[in-house]
């Protein structure tokens, strides 16, 4: 592999270990720790491996008992290092072979490989002169607990798998199932052999191959090409060998193999997370949670509150003078919900009906639905984690819409341009009235005592002072009427307004605690789709 290939490798690794890290990070608390800790241990592994010898490739032979894969071992690397034998395993720690020893011991520490054993100049293997380590690993299917563990721990390790089978036992199930199908993703670094061929008729092999490969294929590795070798006879293993160094030469199996790991990482979690897609926030699921809440929290008592406290000020300040006055007898009904502003709104509440367990069930019922509605379409523990989101201020939720009720300005102080003018005529006309009564007056008693009586102006026959009183109530009966019905639709307009600005005071804390931390979850879920879609 070129640099700048390499580089260019390197930098599309970082992007997916960043994706994948990020992925790991925004799931935590939504899906199964066992799942995150796999992705983690991954993440840890990546790490440390890239802070080792780049010049390195590590090279695992990996096979079951009787697979003659030390024997293998021995042939590939031209030595006799490996214990071998007939019957049962003897392989019971891992044997390193390392072709340029300088920088690699920090490597093979990171292996807990502590046989090591610096390898000669085998021809067709290391023509290159280094960067090689071989390693001869305990049999996959001992049944000492602890060769297994070992196996298991290295094969998530080496940067390449060489798989080692045998005529007798190619096609065994648990060898496919338990180890090399978990690792159908690693094609890219996976060499597959098919030893002691020397024990098959000549006629034979191919068809063992074949169904080798089929075999393969099932299992997602068709790719791979699969190897026929002898040990004893050494036939196949200049091949091997080729196959082996060009790997080593390209220098991108490290690269290849933690790529692999962090696409099977990324899957893993996305087979923890599930699929689908949150339906999302829209502007009718605004609506109709703010609905919801306005109603749970009597916003249509108090914009009832509003029209009555509107008609009852305007015939205070605009209803006959003679009558008036038993108004102020009637309480205001803003006053008595402690809702006319005369002070700071933060520390305002209402004396609405405290929040009750219907009130209660009406908010919660709004919130789940909302949640619910949003989160539609995501899989469970995301659909869990938005739902709870959205429920995350439900404590602070009911005293919040109080103080956002009690907080807007319902313009209860504000009064109509008209009060004023109809005030002023009818005090005018009152006047008007009372003088001509008292005119009436000063004549009745002229009369009485016998004294003079002054001649008493007249229009059109009428006595002006009884036209004054007549004319004085009857303006005053008509301005108090007339001001009952212009007093009924500005309360219906001050109505509206109130209602609309209490919605909005409601659709904000709804905004604030249910929508944002519900928005932020969503948000958190498609960034983790993103980062996953990234890390595969």
């Amino acid at each position: 592999m070129s640099r700048h290939r390499e580089k260019r490798a390197e930098s599309t690794l970082d992007r997916q270990l960043i994706a994948l890290n990020e992925a790991r990070e925004l799931a935590e608390g939504r899906l199964d720790d066992t799942a995150l800790a796999d992705v983690y241990g991954v993440l840890e592994r990546a790490t440390a491996r890239r802070s080792l010898s780049a010049e390195h490739t590590v090279v695992g032979f990996f096979g079951a008992t009787g697979s003659g894969k030390s024997s293998l071992f021995n042939a590939v690397a031209g030595t006799d290092a490996a214990r071998v034998a007939v019957r049962r395993p003897t392989t019971s720690e891992p044997l390193a072979m390392v072709w340029g020893m300088d920088g690699s011991a920090p490597l093979l520490d990171w292996l807990e490989v502590a046989d090591r054993r610096e390898g000669d100049t085998v021809p067709g293997l290391t023509d290159d002169g280094g960067g090689l380590v071989l390693l001869d690993l305990p049999d996959f299917d001992s049944v000492q607990l602890s060769n297994r563990r070992t196996v298991e721990r290295l094969a998530g390790q080496v940067d390449v798998l060489v798989w080692v089978v045998d005529p007798q036992k190619y096609a065994d199930a648990a060898i496919h199932n338990d180890f090399i199908r978990p690792f159908s993703t690693h094609a890219s670094v996976t060499l597959v052999v098919l030893n002691q061929v020397d024990r098959l008729a000549i006629a034979e092999v191919k068809p063992v191959l074949e169904s080798l490969e089929a075999i393969l294929d099932r299992d997602g590795l068709g790719q791979v090409a699969v190897s026929g070798v002898s040990a004893v006879t050494l036939e196949g293993v200049p091949e091997l060998r080729r196959r082996i160094s060009s790997v080593v030469k390209a220098k991108a199996a490290k690269s290849a193999r933690l790529a692999a790991d962090a696409a099977v990482a990324a899957e893993r979690l996305s087979d923890a997370s599930g699929g689908g897609d949150a339906a999302g926030v829209h502007q009718q699921d605004r609506k109709t949670l703010a609905a919801g809440l306005a109603r749970a929290v009597h916003v249509e008592t108090v914009v009832s509150a509003v029209q009555s406290s509107y008609k009852l000020e305007a015939t205070k300040q605009t209803g006959w003078p003679v009558t008036r006055w038993l108004v102020r007898f009637r309480k205001d009904p803003l006053r008595r919900l402690s809702l006319r502003r005369e002070g700071a709104s933060e520390v305002n509440r209402t004396s609405l009906p405290p929040a009750g367990s219907a009130q209660l069930a009406q908010v919660d019922s709004s919130v789940r639905d909302f949640a619910d509605t949003t989160s539609a379409g995501s899989p469970g523990p995301w659909r869990a984690s938005i739902r709870s989101a959205a429920r995350s201020n439900r404590n602070e939720l009911p005293d919040a819409l109080d103080q956002a009720v009690a907080g807007t300005d319902l313009k209860a102080n504000t009064r109509a341009w008209w009060w004023p003018v109809f005030a002023v005529i009818q005090w005018l006309a009152l006047l008007v009235a009372v003088g001509g009564l008292v005119w009436l007056g000063v004549l009745a008693g002229l009369g009485y005592f016998q004294l003079p009586v002054p001649e008493v102006p007249e229009v059109e026959g009428w006595p002006l002072p009884t036209l004054m009183v007549i004319a004085g109530v009857v303006l005053g009966i008509f301005l108090a009427v007339t001001s009952k019905f212009l007093a009924l639709a500005g309360a219906k307009a001050r109505a509206a307004q109130a209602r609309r600005r209490l919605r909005e005071s409601v659709a904000g804390v709804s905004g604030e605690l249910v929508v944002a931390p519900t928005e932020t979850e969503i948000a958190r879920y498609r960034d983790f789709q993103e980062a996953l879609a990234a890390a595969r």
